[in-house]
This record gives structure tokens, C-alpha cells and sequence, in this order.
């Protein structure tokens, strides 16, 4: 695994050292005590770097002796997602941007974030430690890929296409296919029968398939073969199917999960235990995959506060709220305090029968409507052409 150091070691030697953090479900007093150190260095930082940022902290009457212990990190002052898809604020100079990532298609308002070298790679290092836990890293088994994403194009610069394409780093790559097409001119296609094909060719090929991408494709691929009556793929064992992007656009069509996994494995062959949803954004990379019950655990290098709907004050286990992401990895923007507009419950770890202990949490919905779109609908559009 590539060895990160931090570009400013005397600033942020104690993100870092977070960062680095190698066991991704381990937490104890120590790391606790570790994420205060970094969180009140990172704050100086974009305080130091960030104008924007600084006039936040001293509006919200914020210093850094309120940090004290875990306990008060919800004192620290939050930006919603939405801000950063009206305003690009950096704490970096603009030729220190590494990588600039969109969340939304090629219409409708963008999240504009920006990432230098350090935060992205820290980001994606995590990744690895994540996918290394659950034994998904076999540089020695070549697959075949089926992205539920968008093709490629130059300069194209979408999140989650970005992320999938990534993916397909843990194993050899024999072969991509893409669900989305790239049809010119910034357009893409859902092509379906295409998909549909590309499975029946994999099922021959007799190697392990990794199907990455929005849920909505894949599910629509499922209940076409269902409604032709089309006889079920059998995948090589060692298949995964790793979604992630949400049904946004098509909340009418999702159904329950078992239901969605149950069909996955009917049709395509591939246990339980490796069906995965993950969760994540631009705003905050820090990844949040399901464990083999199917549950978001938060790993070492992040929190979750549920905040009131009303009040915006937090809220214990077990209760619908909004979701606050809060993680000190990021130098680039100050986005280490990120107000989603997703609803959500946090659970207490030992509630899952897993074997990790750290909570876990339940997406409920969106709150509110909005013009504003996400990939997840903007790519959803592309069902009702069908």
C-alpha cells in the first residue's frame, strides 16, 4: 500500500496520524482521543486558509477549547452539502488541486469539490483498508466488470463514475463493460440489452464478475430478465456486486433490499454475503459499506451526528434526523463537517450481528424537494427512455 505523507507534517502531523489509522472498524479511547487532536488542527487550518471559513467559526462563536473530548463534536460548526454546489471555497491555491470532483450530471446544480493530492489519496486509502477487511482484494484473479455507471468521456469528471472506475483497481481487469453508454455530445444511453448480453457472455467466460454502479440499473436488469422469462446467469462464485448512488428519481421503483438481493441472487447467482451497497458522496468521501447484514457501520475515521429537523440539535440512537458527516481528513475544503440532505437513524453497534461493534445507520429518505439533481438522478433519467 502507498505510503501518504501529509504536505505540511508541522500543521498536520495529528491528521496524519488519523488518517493512517490502519484497523478501519477499531475504536477505542485512543483513537477517540486521536480524532479530537485532528479535527482541532484541521479546523486551524482551513481557520488559517479559508476566509470564508474563518468568518463561519467567528459567527458561530466557535474556538477550539470547546473540542474536549468526543462528546463535543457536535459544538463544531457544520456546512450543508448544498452550499457547495452555489460556492467553490478552497483552503488551498488552486495549483495544489489534485483532482476536482462534480456530483451531479451535465445538468442542474453541481457540488464543485476540490481535492489536493493528501485528501483524496487519504480517502482512497481507506478504501483499501475496507475492501482488504472483507478479503475483496485479489490481485491475482482477473475479472470481468459490468459498471452500472457512465462510460468515460475526456474531462468528464462525475463522482461516482470516478469511484467506480477505481474500483476496479482491487482485481485484474479482463474486461470492462459499461451500463450507461457514451453516445457523444455529453449523452449517455441506458443500454439494457446490452447488459443483458454482456452477463450471458461473462457467464461463459467462467471468470469472477464484479458488478459495480447505480442499484436502479441493476435492478432493472433483473426484472427484465424476470419478465421474459429469461433462464437465471450463473456467475463465477467469487463474483461480487458492490452499488452504491441510491434510487433517487425512481423512489417509486425501489423495493426492500432482501427483495432487491434475493432477486441478485436468483438471477445472477451471487450469495448474500456478497451483495454490498456502499454509501458515500463528494461532499464526504470517508467510505460507509454494509457489512454482511447489510448495515452501514461508520469506520474508525469518521462520526455521525443526527441532528433535529427542527432544531438541528443532536439526537441519540434510534431517532430520524438529519445526517452530519464529521471526519478530519480533508485539507483541500472545509468540508469536514458536512450536513447532508439525507434523513437517517444511527443504531448502536451491538443492535447488528455482525461482528463489528461500531454504530451503524439506516438511510430513511431525503428531506425536502429540490430542483437540484444528484448523478444518481440525473442517471435515472435515463430509465424512462427506455
Amino acid at each position: 500500500m502507498e505510503k501518504l505523507e501529509i504536505f505540511d507534517q508541522e500543521r498536520l502531523g495529528q491528521v496524519q496520524a488519523f488518517c493512517l489509522l490502519d484497523q478501519p472498524y477499531c475504536v477505542n479511547r485512543e483513537t477517540e482521543a486521536l480524532f479530537i487532536d485532528a479535527l482541532k488542527e484541521v479546523i486551524a487550518w482551513h481557520q488559517s486558509q479559508s476566509t470564508f471559513y474563518q468568518k463561519l467559526l467567528m459567527q458561530k462563536k466557535f474556538s477550539l477549547k470547546m473540542l474536549q473530548s468526543i462528546s463535543d463534536i457536535h459544538k463544531m460548526p457544520f456546512i450543508f452539502a448544498n452550499f457547495f454546489k452555489k460556492y467553490e471555497v478552497l483552503s488551498i491555491d488552486k495549483k495544489d488541486v489534485y483532482l476536482h470532483l462534480t456530483s451531479s450530471g451535465t445538468t442542474g446544480q453541481k457540488s464543485q469539490i476540490f481535492f489536493d493530492e493528501w485528501s483524496i489519496k487519504s480517502a482512497q486509502r481507506m478504501v483499501d483498508l475496507i475492501f482488504n477487511y472483507y478479503g475483496w482484494i485479489t490481485p491475482h484473479q482477473p475479472c470481468n466488470y459490468l459498471l452500472y455507471t457512465y462510460e468515460p468521456e475526456k474531462n468528464f469528471n462525475l463522482g461516482t463514475s470516478y469511484t467506480d472506475n477505481f474500483l476496479c483497481k482491487y482485481a485484474p481487469i479482463n474486461e470492462v463493460s459499461y451500463a450507461l453508454k457514451n453516445i457523444g455530445g455529453g449523452e449517455h444511453k441506458f443500454d439494457l440489452f446490452g447488459c443483458i448480453e454482456t452477463l450471458k457472455k461473462y457467464e461463459e467466460a467462467k471468470l469472477p464478475v464484479r458488478i459495480f454502479g447505480f442499484p436502479a440499473f441493476l435492478y432493472f436488469t433483473l426484472e427484465h430478465m424476470k419478465k421474459i422469462n429469461m433462464p437465471p446467469v450463473k456467475l463465477h462464485q467469487d463474483s461480487l456486486v458492490f452499488l452504491g448512488g441510491g434510487w433517487k428519481g425512481h423512489q417509486d421503483k425501489l423495493i426492500e433490499k432482501k427483495n432487491f438481493y434475493d432477486l441478485a441472487n436468483e438471477y445472477l447467482n451471487i450469495p448474500d454475503e456478497r451483495l454490498r451497497d456502499g454509501f458515500g458522496s463528494v461532499e464526504h468521501c470517508i467510505p460507509y459499506i454494509e457489512c454482511k447484514c447489510h448495515h452501514f457501520h461508520v469506520p474508525v475515521w469518521s462520526q455521525i451526528i443526527i441532528r433535529d429537523v427542527k432544531t438541528l440539535e443532536p439526537l441519540g440512537f434510534d431517532q430520524v434526523g438529519y445526517l452530519n458527516f464529521i471526519s478530519p481528513y480533508i485539507t483541500s475544503v472545509p468540508a469536514n463537517s458536512v450536513m447532508m440532505g439525507d434523513l437517517a437513524i444511527l443504531h448502536a453497534g451491538n443492535t447488528c450481528n455482525c461482528e463489528l461493534e461500531t454504530p451503524w445507520f439506516d438511510i430513511v429518505g431525503r428531506a425536502g424537494t429540490s430542483k437540484n439533481k444528484s448523478c444518481a438522478m440525473k442517471a435515472s433519467e435515463l430509465l424512462d427512455t427506455f
